[in-house]
């Protein structure tokens, strides 16, 4: 019989689904692995694979956020021990050591453009013109494998790393870099979300700023 001759049946005497409705629910299908289910059984099989899903779902969904939670938890912490020190020095502290052991970051560098009040220290070394520029045109934090020979060289076992983060400093103005590196090349994978990266930017920003002359 011609299907579409059933369903000009069906549209005309909609009455007889529901005389025979026994019909479809003992009506034979096969399933992927060869056996012969009734439309009941079809419907529960689709209603715990539905099932199924949500749960993932919802497991996903706390995951999530739990790890916000843990990384709320995390920056409230440092915000505090930001809020405790009393000098550039100290401030410089408590941003790796938070880096460091709090979010795992395993190689970290921080480059402040030097002015005569900040003292003589490794982030205050000499930065060229052009990642000054580049910085400072970042309108959000980059992440990636390709940076500069430049950026590079301020890492031990610049060879090894595979993935960047790279986190302007700015308040009224850029005054900095923050170069977080891994030798995991999915730590920091292009297209990564970045909401962390900026609420970390703007907090280390405003904790370093106000130890710094313009």
């Amino acid at each position: 019989m011609n299907p579409n001759a059933v369903l000009d049946f069906l549209r005309d005497h909609p009455q007889f689904l529901e005389d025979n409705a026994h019909l479809l629910y003992n009506a034979p299908a096969w399933s992927q692995d060869g056996r012969v289910l009734s439309l009941t059984e079809r419907q529960l099989r689709t209603l715990r694979e539905k099932n199924t899903a949500l749960e993932r779902q919802l497991r996903d969904m706390l995951r999530v956020g739990s790890d916000n939670d843990v990384i709320g938890e995390r920056l409230h912490r440092v915000t505090l021990a930001f809020f405790a020190a009393s000098n550039l020095t100290m401030a410089l502290a408590v941003l790796r050591q938070s880096l460091s052991e709090d979010f795992q970051v395993p190689c970290i560098a921080v480059r402040l453009w030097a002015t005569p009040d900040t003292p003589h220290t490794v982030e205050c070394l000499p930065v060229s013109a052009e990642i000054q520029e580049y910085t400072d045109a970042l309108d959000a934090p980059y992440c990636g494998r390709d940076v500069s020979g430049e950026i590079r060289s301020w890492f031990d076992g610049a060879k090894t790393l595979r993935s960047f983060a790279l986190i302007p400093l700015r308040t009224r103005q850029t005054f900095g870099l923050l170069a977080l590196a891994s030798p995991d090349e999915q730590r920091f994978p292009p297209g990564m979300g970045t909401v962390f990266l900026t609420r970390l930017s703007e907090l280390a920003s405003v904790a370093l700023e106000r130890h710094l002359s313009f």
